[in-house]
């Protein structure tokens, strides 16, 4: 199981016990109880929401290429059939095609530069 089912089922379960606690607790401590929880979990929804933010902007982009043709360069060119780019972010190339560069530079794979 991986962390973010794991998160949902301990929220699925904490929100099931304090239904079944609402339903069977006085009026006024069911009350209280749900504004302390209602609290804490607006600052946790704000929290979680920053976080999320940083981490998707601090990791850059991600690219995949897959199955793409033949690259042809000549007289200095360059031929890229695979991924070039920067070091921000993740890229992936599967079953590139052939890069072929004359006197060139060539890529059938992933370039970060």
């Amino acid at each position: 199981m991986n962390t973010g089912r794991a998160v949902l089922l301990l929220t699925c379960l904490a929100v099931a016990g304090l239904g079944g606690w609402f339903a069977v607790a006085r009026w006024d401590d069911a009350n209280k109880v749900a504004a302390f929880a209602s609290a804490l979990g607006a600052v946790a929804a704000v929290g979680v929401a920053i976080w999320a933010a940083l981490r998707t902007s601090a990791r850059g982009p991600s690219v995949r290429v897959r199955r793409t043709g033949r690259a042809e360069a000549r007289g200095g060119g360059s031929a890229n059939s695979g991924v070039r780019g920067g070091a921000a972010g993740s890229a992936r190339a599967e079953n590139t095609g052939d890069a072929v560069a004359d006197g060139g530079d060539a890529n059938s794979g992933a370039r970060l530069d």
